[in-house]
Formats: C-alpha cells, sequence, structure tokens
C-alpha cells in the first residue's frame, strides 16, 4: 500500500486507515484476524474513539493484540475524545479523564494521535491547550488533531497550542460531496454553491493537515451504504463498470475516488471482514483517470455547471 505523511508530523502510514467502531462486537480472536489481516494489507493506522462500544471497541482491540505477533511500535494508535451523552465536552477535566481511560482500555502507555471528536460550542481553548500540554510533556500523546472542524474553529484552538494540529476527520464519499461541490459550483444560485464548511477542504490543503474520510461509503447521515443499494442505480452501475476495467471490487473503486484527490486524504474504513478490508486495499494499486473521476462524480447525482 501506499504511504503517506499526516499535516506536518514524523508519521507515515498506509493511505487507507481502518476505523475500529464496531470492534465492540468482536471477540478477541476475531478482531485479532482483523487486525492481521489488515497489517497484511498495509493498513497501519487503528482510529478509535472513547465512545465506540461504550468503551468496549478498545478493550477488544487491546485483548487481540495479545494474540498476534504485530508489536505496538508497527502500528498508529489514534482515538478521539469530547462526545459526552447528550453534549460535547472539551474542559481540561474531561479530555485528561477521557485519555486516562483510553490508555487503560487499550493497554497502552501512549496514543500515537488523538483527536477532538466534534466541536463543543463552550470550548475553552486554553483548557484544551493546557490539555494537550499535560499529555505531550508527559508523553501520553504524541500529537494532536480534530474531527468535524471548520477552518476558524481551527483557527482559534491553534492560536493556544505549542503544536500543530494534523489531522482533521470528516465525512466524505461519493454521496456525501459537499467539500467538493461548492468549490465546482461557486457564484451559482442553486445548492450545490452553498459553503457549508468554509472552505474546509482547501483550508486543509493550504495548511498541510490531513483529512480523514469517514464513513466512505455511505449516503446521508450514515443511513447506509450506496454500494450494491438499488435505490442508486447509476452510481453502482459505473462503480461495476470501472471495477470490472481495473479488476477490482466497487467498494475498491469508491475509495480509489477518493485517494485520487490531491488533496491526499485518508479514507477510515470501517470493515470488521478480513476479505473485504483486503479488497478494499487494493484501491491503493490503482489510479483512476481525470476523466473516470469525474464519471463517478457525476454518476452520483452531481451536475458539473
Amino acid at each position: 500500500m501506499k504511504k503517506l505523511r499526516l499535516g506536518n508530523s514524523s508519521i507515515e502510514v498506509g493511505e487507507i486507515a481502518l476505523g475500529c467502531m464496531r470492534m465492540a462486537s468482536l471477540s478477541a480472536k476475531e478482531a485479532a484476524n482483523v487486525i492481521e489481516h489488515a497489517c497484511e494489507s498495509g493498513v497501519d493506522l487503528f482510529d478509535h474513539a472513547d465512545i465506540y462500544g461504550g468503551g468496549k471497541s478498545e478493550e477488544v482491540f487491546a485483548e487481540a493484540l495479545e494474540l498476534i505477533s504485530r508489536k505496538r511500535d508497527q502500528m498508529i494508535i489514534q482515538t478521539k475524545c469530547g462526545i459526552r451523552k447528550g453534549f460535547f465536552d472539551f474542559s481540561k477535566e474531561h479530555i485528561l479523564s477521557s485519555v486516562e481511560g483510553s490508555l487503560d482500555r487499550l493497554k497502552m502507555d501512549y496514543i500515537d494521535i488523538l483527536l477532538l471528536h466534534r466541536p463543543d460550542a463552550l470550548m475553552e481553548p486554553e483548557e484544551v491547550a493546557e490539555a494537550f500540554t499535560i499529555l505531550k510533556e508527559s508523553g501520553k500523546v504524541r500529537y494532536f488533531g480534530v474531527s468535524n472542524q471548520n477552518p476558524m474553529q481551527i483557527e482559534l484552538l491553534k492560536s493556544y497550542l505549542k503544536d500543530d494540529l494534523i489531522v482533521n476527520q470528516l465525512q466524505m464519499s461519493l454521496m456525501h460531496t459537499p467539500m467538493i461541490d461548492a468549490g465546482l459550483n461557486v457564484n451559482m444560485q442553486h445548492d450545490p454553491a452553498v459553503v457549508r464548511d468554509s472552505g474546509v477542504l482547501e483550508y486543509c490543503r493550504l495548511h498541510n493537515m490531513t483529512i480523514q474520510a469517514w464513513s466512505p461509503f455511505q449516503y446521508g447521515m450514515i443511513e447506509g451504504t450506496f454500494i450494491g443499494n438499488d435505490n442508486y442505480p447509476e452510481i453502482n452501475t459505473k462503480l461495476q463498470e470501472l471495477a470490472e476495467k481495473k479488476g477490482v471490487t466497487n467498494s475498491a473503486i469508491a475509495i480509489a475516488w477518493i485517494l485520487r484527490h490531491p488533496a491526499r486524504i485518508q479514507p477510515v474504513i470501517g470493515s470488521m471482514n478480513p476479505q473485504r478490508i483486503k479488497d478494499i486495499a487494493a484501491a491503493s494499486t490503482i489510479e483512476l483517470t481525470r476523466q473516470e473521476w469525474y464519471e463517478l462524480y457525476r454518476s452520483a447525482g452531481n451536475k458539473l455547471p
């Protein structure tokens, strides 16, 4: 698998990551099989969050690592915090306690990357900065990032931090493209022209901040997968056509579409099926032409101005 560097950090990872939200439903043995196959396919960044499975996903991951030969330093472990029941919390106390909880569940001494999961309207950047400094100086977190934040939210936070933010995790798939739509419909009077995120795609490129695309097979707000969905015949026909042409699966083509973008976006897939992970990883070996990329974009229901 091809590699990419995360933001301005020294971390190089496979260009496809594995999200571990669904790992809570697996046994340690099943999870070990998933991790092994992911690593064999070139995946080495594993994305967690304190809320996944109520913390069980991190616990199962730790149990699985005890069953395999992969060493901790062969993986990049990322987790997120900030979502609580009914509210968001970027307080110093919560960030610190959440990291302690994740480290305990993961049975690790440090986390490679900590992301703030969802914007907290009551964020006090001074508190976040204090928490990040404590975590960095104690060796418990190496790098920091955010998730689902717009440029001004990031700028506000960065103005108080000592270290750069290397990742912004954002929803993106062939059927969820507001980051791209607005850039193609500048000064037009229709819905795709609406800038919903303050130009976050261009911002991240300008500031060398890696975008991680979550839910790369979903439509809507995690309403379901569009792959093989009869409600989306046009996109599936085009995916199948290109999959046969390139000798990969439809899912690999959907990921290749994200990888084709020059922003060097890292898709975060969530499959717990070892064969499916292997099939999706093949996306790193192919490259779509500019024409093919636009054909897929249009087949997803988008019209060019």
